[in-house]
């Protein structure tokens, strides 16, 4: 069920993002009178069409991807026969090159746009909900195994963020620490005050979900959750509000610990001590090789809730937006520069799917999701490759300044190249996201 939950999502929100790009495009071309022979949201082979004038509008079966086929521009689909003929007046080739740009440009317009627009509503209706940096600190932080490579020890309480006050919790993962240079924390541990520096590969550390669980987290207390059907939870008959305070002799006043100590007894029988109300309980189990449990434990730790007016919403959404740009800008500059490996920091459609957005459907997570894939699918089709909107742009651009239009067979080869380069990026993060899932590792022994 979570297999299609995830399928679901991806599928949903890249045909949000592909067929709103692809609009773009043809609003822009058929407003300049340029002919739109296809429109497709999905690439070939075709599962349903409709012509309407002189456009087809079609539905896809791969859903990674879509296109607009406008005459007389040499696009993905490599049709030059037109373009062998004088070119007509419908034809892209045939309108002026200020023109050409603006339909180019029209797919990243809309992505902008639409990317701005959900976080401005998102920021607006939901608002925040965070853990404040005072909250965690009444307790401190649980230092996990990547916390304590790097220095971390549980009871750390964290003041600063690079020499900064923050509010946040979650800023201790945020892009201003994770690509940014000679990055630290301050943290107060018993009566001193020590700097802790994240390494430079920080961020392919918590590449992944499972990498960021094992950082650092709020030390809180918890009380059992939802109980799982048919498990041993069940079968003890813990109920939903219940707090375990002690395994055998050894109390346990915070998750990590329950969760350290009850490992201990995998394959064994194991005691509770659990308070119900104004009621202790024992109760004794036997757990198997997982000493998994089977519920769902609720942290006893207060969020804070922040509502923004329409016209705070405006102005936040949008710097937010325009953050995921910023965030994967810096983010290639440093695969460029060798610093991040692209491994382990480029994502296909399958780790979005299970990474991502994950097994549950939450639409307030689907949206966001949604929205800063907007924008770094603008972000990504800007970029001066061709094959992409950004390589139209960038010899539409010389064009316009120069006032000579590179030849046909120029662009023709141009195309080619980039459709190569485009083919072989999307084998590697298809592959690298294969290789990259648990079952495959844990299959070749990874």
């Amino acid at each position: 069920m979570e297999g299609l939950v995830m399928t679901a999502q991806i599928i949903l929100s890249l045909s949000i993002l592909v067929g709103l790009h692809e609009l773009g495009h043809l609003i822009a071309a058929k407003f300049f009178k340029m002919r739109v022979e296809k429109f497709s949201i999905g690439f070939p082979p075709k599962l349903f069409g409709i012509k309407i004038g002189d456009t087809e509008y079609s539905i896809g079966a791969i859903p990674l991807g879509g296109f607009v086929k406008i005459s007389g521009m040499i696009d993905e689909s490599l049709d030059t026969k037109a373009i062998k003929e004088p070119p007509k007046e419908y034809e892209f080739r045939a309108k002026p090159a200020w023109q050409r740009l603006i339909v180019m440009m029209g797919g990243i317009i809309v992505n902008v746009i639409l990317g701005v627009v959900i976080f401005i509503c998102i920021t607006y209706f939901i608002g925040d909900h965070y853990i404040s940096k005072d909250e965690v600190n009444k307790n401190g932080i649980e230092a996990l195994e990547i916390g304590q490579k790097i220095g971390f020890e549980t009871g750390d309480k964290i003041i600063l963020i690079n020499g900064k006050e923050f509010e946040d919790f979650a800023d201790v993962r945020s892009a201003e620490v994770l690509l940014g240079s000679n990055s630290y924390y301050t943290v107060l541990r018993g009566n001193k005050k020590i700097d802790i520096f994240a390494p430079a590969n920080l961020i392919e550390l918590l590449s992944d979900r499972k990498a960021q669980l094992n950082f650092i987290e709020p030390r809180s207390q918890f009380e059992v959750g939802a109980i799982s059907p048919g498990s041993e939870a069940e079968r003890l008959g813990l109920m939903k509000g219940d707090r375990i305070i002690a395994i055998g002799d050894t109390l346990v006043q915070y998750f990590p610990d329950f969760n350290r100590e009850k490992m201990k007894y995998a394959g064994r029988d194991i005691q509770f001590t659990v308070k119900r109300g104004n009621k202790i309980l024992q109760m004794e189990a036997h757990l198997d090789s997982t000493a998994l449990i089977g519920f769902k434990p609720e942290l006893l730790i207060k969020t804070t809730h922040k509502e923004y007016s329409l016209a705070e919403a405006i102005p936040t959404g949008t710097q937010r937006a325009f953050s995921a740009v910023w965030v994967n800008a810096r983010a290639l500059g440093k695969i460029f520069k060798g610093e991040i490996n692209p491994s382990k920091s480029l994502m296909g459609p399958i780790r979005i799917a299970t990474e991502i957005f994950g097994g549950t459907w939450d639409w307030a997570r689907f949206w966001f999701i949604t929205g800063l894939l907007s924008m770094v699918l603008a972000f990504m089709n800007f970029l001066p490759i061709p094959a992409l909107d950004g390589g139209h742009v960038m010899f539409l651009t010389f064009e316009i300044i120069s006032g000579r239009k590179p030849s046909d067979k120029f662009l023709e080869v141009a195309q080619k190249a980039g459709m190569l380069l485009l083919l072989l990026l999307m084998a590697f993060v298809i592959f690298n996201d294969i290789f990259r899932l648990e079952f495959i590792q844990n299959l070749i022994g990874g």
